[in-house]
């Protein structure tokens, strides 16, 4: 069965493009009508229980992220592809990487959730694992993770967002897998380029987080914060994510 996928570009470098927790192929905010479609071909995928898949059963883990992702390359005809990763997204791209290394060109993680499980005390525990059925969790997370500083109208239509497009049980799910996967050994000294751009106001994926786990793992890493932005530059800083992004890929 094809996977379902949405498209932006039909230029020589070729990205998969892989959502957040909350997210979906179409919550990218205005940053899609900045990438550059001569220059490149994006493909934006939705996970299995979100999105345009929002009904297709799975096992909801990244393993079947990564699954997915080499399924749709291999139907784009793509031998090989760079990857972004949002958040959850990060992680998800490198179990892509762990499966299936000499078909991955760069790496960007976009405020990525690092290899290592992700520590959660009792009370983030408990805020992170009721966010599925508590529209008020996943509101907290989200003001949390953008610094106390966006509107709430924006809140407000991120939570409608999430709530609308994603099933319960995969929500859960996945933080199920992302949260306590280790990924850290598979990747340690792996050459590919990375590009990991955080946000300057993200509270929980701090440049520090991102020193001590993606540039102590890969060689070949690079940190870019960007003013102004939290944990969805897409959102936040659109013009200047797309630039940092394309002048990566384009080298």
């Amino acid at each position: 069965m094809a996977i379902a996928h949405r498209r932006i570009g039909t230029g020589p470098v070729r990205a998969i493009v892989l959502h957040d927790w909350f997210g979906t192929s179409a919550n990218w905010g205005s940053v899609l009508e900045h990438l550059d479609p001569d220059g490149f071909s994006y493909a934006f995928l939705d996970y299995r229980g979100y999105g345009e898949r929002r009904d297709v059963s799975g096992r909801y883990s990244l393993g079947e992220i990564a699954d997915d992702v080499l399924e749709l390359a291999d139907q784009l005809g793509w031998d090989t592809f760079s990857l972004l990763g949002h958040s959850m997204g990060g992680k998800a791209a490198q179990q892509v990487l762990v499966r299936a290394p000499e078909r991955i060109e760069k790496l960007i993680g976009i405020a990525p959730v690092p290899a290592a499980p992700y520590e959660l005390d009792d009370a983030a525990h408990a805020l992170f694992h009721g966010a599925a059925e508590d529209p008020a969790k996943r509101r907290a997370i989200l003001d949390l993770v953008t610094g106390n500083r966006a509107s709430r109208h924006w809140l407000d239509r991120m939570v409608e967002h999430s709530l609308g497009v994603s099933r319960p049980e995969a929500f859960a799910a996945y933080l199920a897998s992302w949260q306590p996967l280790d990924l850290s050994s598979a990747v340690k000294g792996n050459t590919v380029p990375v590009l990991v751009l955080v946000g300057e106001y993200d509270l929980a994926l701090t440049e520090e987080v991102m020193r001590a786990t993606w540039q102590a793992w890969y060689p070949n890493c690079r940190i870019v914060t960007l003013r102004g932005s939290g944990h969805y530059p897409p959102h936040e800083t659109p013009v200047a994510f797309a630039t940092e992004v394309e002048a990566f890929l384009r080298v």
